[in-house]
């Protein structure tokens, strides 16, 4: 008996975990986006709300990317996560929102991987 192979054709059609996984990392952004004005942020530098500022701002474009089945989504994702984890260490901010967001990190990753062949290379 012959096994059938995985198709690796380009999606046509955003599979729904990538939707669900956009949605809630939106969701994510939305409440993560006021922690960049506050004065807990602003004591630590005053660079700290720029840059992290910036890590929010690329994590929304990010979204979109994928939103759209575009390579370069999952690319900036996985660049920005790291940069994430940079800048949370050099902050010296872990805490239980960090954690949890690191292992919800860590799932996108993981899903955006198993799609990425199929998405879309051009811009």
């Amino acid at each position: 008996m012959v096994k059938k192979i995985k198709d690796k054709s380009p999606l046509k059609k955003r599979p729904r975990i990538l939707s669900l996984i956009c949605v809630l990392g939106f969701l994510w952004i939305v409440f993560t986006f006021p922690g960049m004005f506050s004065p807990a942020t602003k004591k630590l530098g005053d660079w700290v709300p720029a840059v992290y500022g910036l890590l929010i701002a690329l994590s929304f474009i990010s979204f979109i990317g994928v939103w759209n089945l575009k390579r370069w989504g999952v690319e900036m994702y996985v660049g920005v996560f790291f940069a994430k984890l940079v800048f949370f260490l050099l902050t010296n901010q872990f805490e239980g929102s960090v954690y949890a967001g690191i292992v919800f990190s860590l799932w996108f990753i993981l899903t955006f991987l198993y799609y990425y062949r199929r998405m879309q290379l051009n811009l």
